[in-house]
């Protein structure tokens, strides 16, 4: 028999999963507070005990996917020690992701609408900027980039990553644009 907790947690990842693959499909303006609540079977108060609303949910779905993305980007450039190689497979990594639809419409496209661009971009900071800071740092100690670079060449390249996948997410030909972009952001860090 499971526990209250379990139970709870098992009602809240229904929400998230179930919020997830419908704005995902449909889009958050599309999707329906009683729609998600009905293909989650969990009642609209048990939603409120977890989200003050329709738009914290998609926040914690946002997050949901920014975790999933994340973890794809680094399990593609982990083994890589260098660090320009690093950007670069970390970067086409991202692209990748990019093409997916939960991605796409969330985070790419959605999310600074729903979110406000001051969380989205918080958010965004929160799982891509250590990341990238970390690259940019084994940098620095190996030489190739002055410690004092670190910071602004960590924001201007998140900038661009950003950029680049929202141009991959509403590409009509993605793998054009993946190949484009990944040409022009190699010429970027090759300048580092």
């Amino acid at each position: 028999m499971p526990t209250q907790a379990e139970r709870t947690e098992a009602t809240r990842g229904r929400l998230v999963a179930t919020a997830r693959r419908l704005f995902a499909e449909q889009g958050f303006a599309a999707t329906s507070t009683e729609e998600i609540l009905e293909a989650a079977s969990v009642s609209r108060g048990a939603m409120y005990h977890h989200f003050s609303s329709k738009t914290e949910l998609f926040q914690a779905v946002f997050e949901a996917v920014e975790d999933d993305l994340t973890a794809q980007v680094i399990a593609a450039a982990i083994d890589e020690t260098d660090p320009a190689r690093r950007l670069a497979r970390g970067f086409a990594a991202f692209l990748d992701q990019c093409r997916r639809s939960d991605v796409q419409r969330i985070v790419m496209l959605e999310g600074p609408t729903v979110l406000g661009w001051d969380t989205w971009h918080e958010l965004d900071e929160r799982y891509a900027f250590g990341s990238l800071k970390a690259v940019l740092s084994s940098a620095a100690e190996q030489g190739r980039l002055a410690p004092e670079s670190v910071d602004p060449w960590s924001h201007l390249l998140l900038g661009a990553i950003m950029q680049a996948g929202m141009v991959v997410a509403r590409a009509d030909d993605p793998d054009e644009a993946k190949r484009a972009m990944t040409e022009t952001f190699e010429k970027i860090i090759s300048a580092l």
